[in-house]
């Protein structure tokens, strides 16, 4: 059940997204993007190129997106350097980042984040700009066959900012905001300030998530035995904490291995990861992050994703039976919890996309930009 604030009296209309139900495709259903077919596109910004997994959007009743977004120009240019003050505001308030290359740095809510490969971000329609990011300076077709990974280490922080975002349905079809736009922003103030809103349309529990890869909860586990996957060695999991932050509306894990010889994943083996999280989700959708992974659908048949490739599936159509050495596997759960959203209307989109930073409700100007309140503070 959501959670809605009132809203002005003149705002009538816009108090929750008031379009057609979101229903996830609760059919057997198996939609492969490959890598090897994906298209790289300058959508929203010219510096950032956007890999959509189409195949999965539109067999998924195009209830949520998950697209791979890889910067390409550098950010001292006129066209691109940081992005204004706005907000996105999905049905749910639902946007996922996961960083796989590069280093960003981000403005939530008043509060400064620096960001490498692994950092998992709910930003749950919290007002926030994208302040840095890195640029490799090789070309187009170089950058983007890069390796991604999900544990920091010095190269892969020096290569191109990429990362994996998700919404629930596309960003064309939701109000995008802006807050204050770029000739608006004072420097030494505007990045100091918390924001709140009363349209976030956020579930009861949900907020901004943020965990780093190197802390505590972050940790890898060794999967439990006796679950039905092979591979060479250990198995590990991590949990990126998800659920509970979505509304529950998702779970998300990341399943991954050593490379041969080696132990490169931050991990803890004093517990083991339960298999449970394995039959979490009406639909489920896997990315090869790097390495391999075979599945088996639900007539015994057998497929395998390298790195790029995703996989979404309807609940028990398919089965992740093999994982390769040094591979890591993004892992998301669509919960029961989505098919109680709706999407916005067209009129209500471009009404709020039209009140900008009329929409703030409250604000605040923090003492210090890394340290204070939790991010979204205003919206309790």
């Amino acid at each position: 059940m959501n959670v809605h604030a009132a809203v002005d009296l003149k705002w009538p209309g816009l108090a929750r997204p008031n379009g057609d139900p979101i229903r996830l495709n609760s059919k057997s259903f198996v939609a492969i993007d490959r890598h090897h077919d994906a298209s790289h596109e300058a959508t929203y910004r010219p510096q950032a190129l956007y890999n959509r997994a189409n195949e999965g959007f539109h067999a998924n009743n195009e209830a949520f997106l998950l697209h791979e977004v890889s910067t390409n120009l550098p950010i001292y240019r006129p066209d691109t350097g940081p992005t204004d003050f706005h907000l996105h505001l999905p049905p749910g308030g639902y946007q996922l980042v996961l960083v796989t290359s590069g280093m960003f740095t981000f403005d939530y809510d008043g509060r400064y984040y620096s960001v490498g490969p692994g950092a998992v971000m709910l930003q749950s329609a919290i007002v926030h700009r994208q302040l840095f990011y890195t640029w490799s300076g090789l070309s187009t077709e170089e950058n983007l066959n890069t390796p991604q990974t999900l544990v920091p280490d010095p190269i892969s922080m020096g290569y191109s900012g990429k990362f994996l975002e998700a919404f629930i349905t596309d960003p064309t079809t939701f109000p995008n905001p802006t807050v204050v736009a770029h000739g608006h922003i004072n420097e030494a103030e505007t990045p100091r300030v918390a924001w709140s809103h009363q349209l976030h349309d956020r579930p009861s529990d949900a907020g901004f998530w943020f965990q780093d890869p190197l802390e505590l909860e972050a940790l890898y586990k060794p999967l439990a035995a006796g679950a039905p996957i092979k591979s060479a060695g250990p198995i590990y999991v991590r949990d990126m904490g998800i659920e509970i932050p979505s509304g529950r509306l998702t779970t998300g894990h990341i399943i991954a291995t050593d490379p041969r010889g080696q132990s490169l994943l931050p991990k803890i083996t004093s517990a083991a990861a339960d298999t449970a999280f394995l039959d979490k989700g009406e639909v489920v959708i896997f990315r090869v992050i790097r390495g391999t992974a075979e599945f088996r659908n639900g007539a015994g048949e057998g497929f395998e994703l390298a790195t790029g490739d995703t996989v979404t599936a309807g609940r028990g159509a398919i089965q992740l039976v093999g994982v390769g050495e040094h591979t890591q596997i993004l892992r998301l759960g669509l919960l029961k919890g989505m098919d109680n959203l709706r999407s916005w209307t067209p009129v209500q989109r471009d009404e709020i996309d039209g009140l900008a930073g009329q929409i703030i409700t409250r604000k605040d100007v923090r003492p210090l930009r890394t340290e204070g309140k939790p991010v979204g503070y205003l919206y309790e």
